[in-house]
């Protein structure tokens, strides 16, 4: 008879899935926009989110949503002005709201706080209460990508021809900017800060040789995402080692497999 997994496990997986289906389409944008570290200052802008909840007592994924979205209107702001390069720009904010936010963490008083559960995701703690944040967050940024896929994809492999059509591309790119900001912050308790973009990037690695289309690139990522998620969560508990850096792995993997596939035919 085959036993009922844990509801912890059950959890772990609903929410890993709903987030791989949700962050596929967005990590194509990512990477046909080169914005990984865009994606990277905005993760680590969430690390003042989790200071400033804790600090205040207000929800954690609430707080990490406002910091994230915050940063993302910053990083809008500085787009526009002309005195420094943008790289330069995410390069102070990246290391400044994780330094920040480190040393807010460490501030607080109170009881001892699992700084690596932030760093590096714990997708079997997700409660009920994440559950909804998931899923209802995770199904406005879904709804939202598709409402703008057009003008997304258009804006991200020609942005001329996209201004031609009469698409606003500082619009369109701060839409995004704020719907990356969302995913990051709500997947910050499956993967962690610091691998929240492997989870974006990862599988649109894997999916770019396999597809002919940007819609298909789209479905093949959540696709590989969705195996990786669940690959991750057993190799994490066979082997008993934390859930997101095995999905990241997993993932990894997938995407290897994926690039060599490719490489042979090519030959």
């Amino acid at each position: 008879m085959i036993e009922w997994p844990e509801p912890f496990v059950l959890r772990a997986l609903v929410a890993g899935l709903v987030l791989a289906v949700v962050a596929a389409p967005l990590g194509c944008i990512v990477l046909w926009r080169r914005m990984a570290y865009v994606g990277e200052t905005l993760a680590q802008s969430s690390l003042l989110g989790v200071a400033f909840g804790m600090a205040l007592n207000v929800d954690l994924t609430l707080s990490v949503i406002i910091a994230a979205v915050l940063a993302a209107l910053v990083l809008i702001w500085f787009g526009q002005q002309k005195l420094l390069a943008l790289d330069s720009v995410l390069g102070l904010m990246h290391h400044a709201a994780l330094a920040m936010g480190v040393i807010a963490i460490t501030l607080l008083k109170g009881p001892a706080i699992d700084l690596m559960g932030f760093l590096f995701g714990d997708v079997f703690a997700v409660t009920s209460d994440d559950m909804i944040w998931v899923v209802v967050g995770g199904s406005l940024v879904f709804a939202a990508t598709l409402a703008l896929w057009r003008s997304l994809v258009r804006v991200s492999l020609h942005e001329d021809l996209a201004t031609a059509e009469g698409i606003d591309p500082r619009l369109t790119r701060g839409a995004f900017d704020i719907l990356l900001a969302i995913t990051i912050a709500v997947s910050m308790k499956i993967v962690g800060i610091l691998l929240v973009m492997a989870f974006l990037i990862v599988p649109a690695v894997a999916a770019r040789p396999l597809a002919s289309t940007p819609e298909r690139m789209a479905i093949i990522a959540a696709v590989v995402a969705m195996v990786g998620v669940v690959g991750g969560l057993l190799l994490s508990l066979m082997v008993d080692v934390p859930g997101g850096p095995s999905i990241v792995l997993t993932m990894c993997a997938l995407a290897v497999i994926s690039l060599m596939a490719a490489g042979t035919r090519s030959r």
